[in-house]
């Protein structure tokens, strides 16, 4: 798994019909010291993710190791939105301190 931000959302009005309902987000990788790299990912969302908050991807075959999606078209899937990140006993990354 990665770290990245959610910079966007991409819309589609034509797609693979089993995309259908999916919610598409443009990602931004986060490095370990927590600023941002200039790599960008479209990915699928499954937990409703919104802009600027920092999710956890899941990439390549375990993308689609979530039930009913392993036939899917899908290289990355954000799995989890970030609450804190902790490195060295130094946070690098709060989600209640971005709206404060």
């Amino acid at each position: 798994m990665q770290i990245a931000k959610v910079r966007g959302t991409v819309v589609s009005t034509q797609k693979e019909p089993s995309l259908q309902g999916t919610k598409l987000l443009l990602l931004q990788f986060i490095d370990e010291e927590g600023h941002p790299l200039p790599k960008y990912e479209v990915a699928a969302d499954n937990v409703g993710a919104g802009i600027d908050e920092w999710v956890l991807v899941s990439r390549g075959g375990a993308a689609r190791e979530i039930p009913r999606s392993e036939q899917l078209p899908i290289d990355a899937r954000v799995v989890a939105i970030i609450d804190t990140i902790t490195v060295d006993n130094s946070m690098i990354y709060g989600k209640k301190d971005q709206y404060r």
